[in-house]
């Protein structure tokens, strides 16, 4: 019997319930999951949606037949779709922390994160993190981690994360790009199973500056960065003009880009597939996925949010597992 996922709720006047209801009447044996929500909000959702409460994560397996399964997870506030609040950001915090130990313990496949509201989370004072792959790394305790942005067309890493455009250049160094190469070329064999990743190097400035005439980023910080690597057996590449490594052909020539800032890596990918890319986290002791959009307060309760990357980050995060040996 394989392990579950378990489907951290994200906030919860987000689109992150519908959709994990939206996933369960897709998805089929072999990727079973669980979420965390309030059993109020559960049957808030009416008779047309069946839900199952759990105790633990291995009753999902056999409660996925009968309805979504769930295991409760009490928000002190009555939560209203599109009309998120404080109050409930403490809980939004515990279920990631509670999802991380359970993958710690063996007790479930993976975490497949819903999307938070990061400006209510830094309220409580326990979350002062750009994003939830820093909150992560930090419960963790991972030296480096890289965010891996996967679609069928396409995969890319940032070097540089959460990062404002203006200090990209100050953070980018030799040695964070060779950090994030050997991170990424490891998650690729371990979590994907590609034995010899290769490493297509995006340049930062245009035209990969041109021999200097845009900008000297590339040949003193990136070139040195892609000769270490390949002196330590990894296949990397560049670095090369971000404007042309993205077409067709130029995307059957590698595994995966290595970008040097956010947009770089995740206006390519999110035009190719913007509503199948999933985001993973390389380089944690667990396995976490999680789908690639925001809350969606706008459209939350309204039926019209798409199911599609949260589907796949669940069969991702399932197929992450069977990789590593942790399916069973």
């Amino acid at each position: 019997m394989s392990k579950p996922v378990a489907l951290t709720p994200g906030d919860p006047a987000g689109v992150g319930i519908e959709l994990a209801v939206a996933a369960w009447k897709e998805l089929h044996r072999g990727s079973d999951f669980f979420l965390f929500a309030d059993r109020r909000q559960m049957a808030a959702l009416g008779d047309s949606v069946q839900s199952c409460e759990i105790n633990q994560p291995e009753m999902a397996t056999a409660a996925m037949k009968d309805g979504i399964p769930f295991i409760h997870l009490d928000f002190p506030t009555l939560v209203h779709a599109g009309e998120p609040v404080v109050e409930n950001s403490e809980a939004v915090i515990r279920a990631i922390e509670i999802a991380v130990d359970m993958a710690k313990g063996r007790k479930i496949a993976a975490v497949c994160t819903g999307p938070v509201n990061k400006r209510l989370l830094r309220q409580t004072g326990r979350f002062p993190y750009p994003g939830q792959t820093e909150f992560l790394q930090h419960i963790c305790s991972a030296r480096d981690v890289a965010m891996l942005l996967a679609s069928p067309e396409l995969r890319t890493v940032p070097v540089t994360i959460h990062t404002a455009l203006r200090t990209v250049p100050a953070e980018l160094t030799t040695d964070r790009i060779i950090r994030a190469g050997r991170i990424t070329h490891d998650g690729l064999r371990r979590d994907l199973a590609i034995d010899a990743p290769r490493i297509a190097i995006a340049g930062l400035n245009p035209h990969a500056g041109e021999a200097g005439l845009m900008g000297d980023e590339d040949e003193r910080v990136i070139v040195p960065a892609i000769r270490k690597l390949v002196d330590s057996g990894i296949q990397a590449s560049g670095p090369r003009p971000a404007d042309s490594l993205f077409h067709e052909s130029a995307r059957s020539s590698y595994d995966v880009a290595l970008c040097m800032y956010h947009d770089q890596a995740l206006i390519p990918v999110k035009t190719l597939d913007f509503f199948g890319t999933v985001n993973v986290t390389l380089g944690l002791p667990i396995i976490r996925t999680s789908p690639d959009h925001g809350t969606g307060f706008d459209i939350a309760g309204k039926g019209i949010a798409r199911p599609e990357s949260l589907i796949r980050a669940i069969e991702m995060a399932h197929e992450m597992a069977a990789n590593r040996n942790l399916a069973v």
